[in-house]
């Protein structure tokens, strides 16, 4: 029989003066209306820092280097099907974020780690908890 792949995600930590990157998603049909970090769905013949910096690019604007991209940690999680997220740290990139899908996002805004915003996707708030890491945690099973 077939082995199914396990849909893989990325999600980057873009941090400055202390605030964290994130973005409310809309019109996506998938946590709609929770705040985020940037990020999505690694595809077919792409590694993990290439998708981070493709996803980032795509929704920010901001251009990081693949080698500026560190490992924070792994999610391995039961939401609609078995999925495994990646978390990443970049520490430097160019540019100034902006809302660049306005189709998949209304709001874009740096947040104090003390003071995230209620609406939040509850694996993201768990990640961001734990830290610059390295960690995996084991969600929803």
């Amino acid at each position: 029989m077939p082995h199914q792949g396990i849909p893989t995600g990325v999600h980057v930590v873009c941090e400055r003066h202390g605030r964290v990157l994130l973005m409310r998603r809309a019109g996506t049909g998938f946590f709609d209306g929770l705040f985020s970090l940037p990020g999505g769905h690694v595809e077919p013949g792409e590694s993990v820092r290439e998708a981070a910096r493709r996803e980032l690019r795509e929704e920010t604007g901001l251009v990081v280097a693949p080698d500026e991209f560190t490992y924070c940690g792994v999610v391995h999680r039961l939401s609609d099907t078995n999925r495994i997220d990646f978390f990443l740290r970049a520490a430097i990139w160019q540019g100034e974020a902006r809302i660049a899908e306005p189709d998949k996002c209304d709001a874009l805004d740096w947040f104090a780690m003390d003071a995230l915003p209620t609406a939040m996707v509850p694996y993201v708030r768990e990640a961001l908890a734990a830290g610059v890491g390295p960690w995996i945690m084991e969600l929803g099973w």
